[in-house]
């Protein structure tokens, strides 16, 4: 595997290349069709098996190694930079990738990635195609209290909800919103911490407050939403020029954490008349072209309401590769600036499981066993086990292509039996010295 290390703290333009642990040693020179950032995303994986499956040659980089992507056997070639991931040094050493090695298209699938690319499009666009919509549309689609009163105006269903910008906002917004209620930072990736947050749950004042301090102590303002419980539906769609090449949509039984988040178990689905109809006036209306994901939960009575889009490819994009709608490649078409293809129809009904998340979502509802909308450890832990015997695709499961789950799998039993392995070790040494 090839490896391209700087220091974060040499970042000049004269700095070279440097391949180590070669596979394929006539592949360090010359252009890549595409390279992907941020490898150790599921959606990385998916697009390197996508692109490289047909004939195109692939790079990853990522800010650490040993990512499952990089023992793909697509993956011409893998990338470290040594730079944490949204940084100045990140900056630096990925211009200096591309005017050394170069690719005709870079693919982004994180928010912090995309965030730094924003800022600096204009430089990263002398050197190659970046898989992003205008930043007139990104603007709006990454800022959730944008994207809402976008939808208001379309007359969309949104979430009962108020801004919050302090402590002190928490308690008019409970008795407006009541509880429990979902706290939400206003964009996901904060770029003077270099990190992304995560939407929580409150069940009570002192919950809600503790949330909001933690989430608004960089300055950032955060939407304080009613809770909504039923069916959670996204919408994905390849748009260019305003003209739609490919739809596809899907359910999540299981999201981990428990009440929100990345879809461990979910199911293909036709597209629903109602929130397809409207995620596609949505985006249309904020000329977001590429990939996008629209997110919507439904209430009590059926009802859709949007949640937020995602304008990047999403973790569980495998379903669709695999249900018949490539979004990889008709990101990198599009991007690319050839022809793309129009996907008119897709499998419905297939079901895709990622374990490890799964496994976690299991384990989570012993610890939040009680709160709103998680289910009872005992079922939680039923409805695990009888997922086994329901015929589903697995994350990272490709026979064509086993190292990367081989991997997966290896590395986290380490990480998983290791760490408990030595918490029991500390457990024993404090007793020993405490009886001693």
């Amino acid at each position: 595997m090839f490896r391209f290390e700087k220091d974060m703290y040499e970042m000049s333009s004269a700095s070279k290349v440097k391949a180590t642990n070669s596979r394929d040693s006539q592949q360090h020179a010359g252009v890549y069709d595409a390279l992907i950032l941020d490898a150790r995303l599921r959606q990385a994986l998916v697009s390197l098996r996508s692109l490289g499956q047909r004939g195109l040659t692939v790079a990853a980089l990522e800010t650490c190694d040993g990512v499952p992507a990089f023992f793909s056997r697509w993956c011409r070639q893998g990338y470290v930079c040594s730079a944490g991931e949204g940084t100045a040094g990140y900056l630096a050493y990925l211009k200096d990738w591309l005017q050394q090695i170069g690719a005709h298209v870079l693919i982004p699938t994180s928010d912090g990635t995309i965030a730094l690319l924003q800022q600096h499009r204009a430089a990263l666009e002398h050197h190659t195609r970046i898989a992003l919509a205008t930043d007139s549309a990104l603007a709006i689609a990454v800022n959730k209290e944008r994207t809402l009163a976008m939808a208001q105006e379309l007359g969309l269903h949104v979430p009962r909800g108020v801004t919050v910008s302090s402590v002190s906002d928490v308690y008019s917004a409970v008795h407006e919103i009541g509880l429990p209620a979902v706290v939400k930072p206003v964009e996901s990736w904060v770029s003077c911490e270099q990190q992304r947050v995560a939407s929580q749950l409150v069940v009570s004042l002192d919950e809600a407050q503790r949330v909001v301090e933690a989430l608004t102590c960089s300055g950032s303002a955060v939407l304080f939403q009613q809770f909504l419980t039923g069916r959670r539906e996204a919408i994905s769609f390849l748009c260019a020029d305003g003209e739609i090449y490919a739809r596809f949509a899907q359910w999540a039984k299981r999201t981990e954490p428990p009440l929100g988040g990345q879809s461990v178990l979910r199911q293909s689905i036709a597209v629903p008349s109602d929130s397809g109809e409207q995620a596609e006036r949505l985006i249309r209306a904020i000329g977001l072209d590429g990939y996008s994901e629209v997110e919507f939960r439904r209430d009590s009575s059926g009802q859709p309401f949007l949640m937020e889009i995602n304008p990047r490819l999403s973790a569980s994009v495998e379903i669709a590769v695999r249900s018949g709608v490539d979004f990889p490649l008709l990101l990198y078409q599009w991007a690319g600036g050839g022809p793309i293809q129009k996907i008119r129809r897709y499998r419905v009904g297939n079901w895709m499981r990622y374990l490890k998340g799964d496994l976690m979502t299991t384990l989570e509802t012993f610890q939040q066993r009680g709160r709103p909308g998680v289910s009872s450890p005992g079922r939680a832990a039923m409805d695990f086990c009888l997922s086994f015997m329901r015929p589903m695709d697995y994350d990272y499961v490709d026979w064509h292509d086993p190292l990367p789950a081989l991997h997966a799998t290896t590395d986290f039993t380490a990480r998983w039996v290791g760490g408990a392995i030595q918490k029991r070790f500390v457990r024993i040494r404090r007793k020993y010295e405490f009886n001693g």
